[in-house]
């Protein structure tokens, strides 16, 4: 995926939101959608789903090493991650598509990711019953971070004022739809499906050494404290901020003169974007969509 040629590739036109089956997306992440939909899974495949800016590239290194930094140290300095854990649904020429990535993939198991709302994933997860991690964000920090990548990312549509894209945010106008409906929907699943793993970011950030020990468990893994000692180092948030292989600097889509890919990855930073009438509006928005889920988030720690 990241090749000599890419660093001279045009930047693709922005694309507009439009309605596929009930959600709302861009061409970027629907035109192999055949493809995506046939994806045939193996039982050791290991699937990373969030809702976009919600911890994916956190996790995906995170699992990355768990399983590779041992047998393979050099992997981490020289794939980036989107090789490393292919994106299933991307599908941006002249790259090749995250299907294609995933189906030349050796390594074993394939961690792969997605941003799919629950009813989109390939049945094949399903059926093979591979185990999956979902990670949530609040919404008020998620709507921030969206706002502020879709600012760089030229696979994205044009983001506008803050006031306008939290509008939309609220009304499920982003690309892969409403987060009420990415987070409750993955969260209703869970209940249902014993191999699925539910993270919360805010749980990430708090105490990461509480949350490695929850991954470990939940993929059946035995750290040694030095094994431990270097995941945790590897998935410091400034470590991955200056790591051009888990921050995005290669990828020629995204406009890191306007925005750094990883910007802060607080908790709380909502605070900095939100006006008091925004945040009271947001709230009694967010009460009634929320509630009828035993889903709760923190939006400070």
């Amino acid at each position: 995926m990241a090749n000599p040629e890419q660093t001279e590739m045009e930047l693709p036109p922005r694309p507009e939101l439009f309605d596929f089956h009930g959600v709302a997306m861009v061409h970027y992440f629907t035109d192999n959608w055949e493809n995506v939909q046939n994806f045939q899974a193996k039982p050791d495949d290991i699937l990373i789903a969030t809702y976009p800016k919600a911890g994916t590239t956190w996790v995906s290194h995170m699992l990355d090493l768990l399983y590779f930094e041992k047998s393979c140290p050099e992997r981490g300095a020289s794939l980036p991650i989107f090789e490393r854990v292919p994106f299933l649904e991307f599908c941006v020429p002249p790259m090749p598509t995250g299907i294609e990535v995933a189906d030349k993939m050796t390594t074993s198991p394939r961690l792969l990711k997605t941003h799919l709302p629950v009813q989109f994933v390939p049945k094949s997860f399903w059926e093979q019953k591979c185990r999956i991690i979902y990670v949530a964000r609040n919404a008020k920090d998620n709507a921030v971070s969206f706002f502020h990548f879709d600012r760089m990312n030229m696979v994205e549509p044009e983001p506008g004022d803050w006031p306008s894209f939290l509008q939309r945010f609220q009304e499920g106008q982003m690309v892969f739809g409403s987060w009420y409906d990415h987070v409750k929907g993955w969260w209703d699943k869970k209940q249902a499906h014993p191999k699925l793993l539910y993270l919360l970011y805010e749980d990430l950030a708090e105490d990461m050494s509480r949350e490695l020990d929850r991954v470990t468990s939940f993929l059946g893994l035995h750290l040694t404290e030095e094994e431990r000692r270097r995941v945790k180092e590897g998935v410091d948030f400034d470590a991955m901020k200056k790591n051009s292989m888990t921050n995005y600097s290669t990828i020629k889509v995204m406009d890191f003169k306007i925005s750094p890919f990883m910007r802060k990855g607080k908790v709380g930073d909502w605070k900095n974007h939100f006006t008091v009438f925004q945040n009271e509006q947001f709230d009694q928005e967010y009460k009634k969509k929320m509630a009828h889920t035993t889903l709760r988030f923190r939006t400070q720690i």
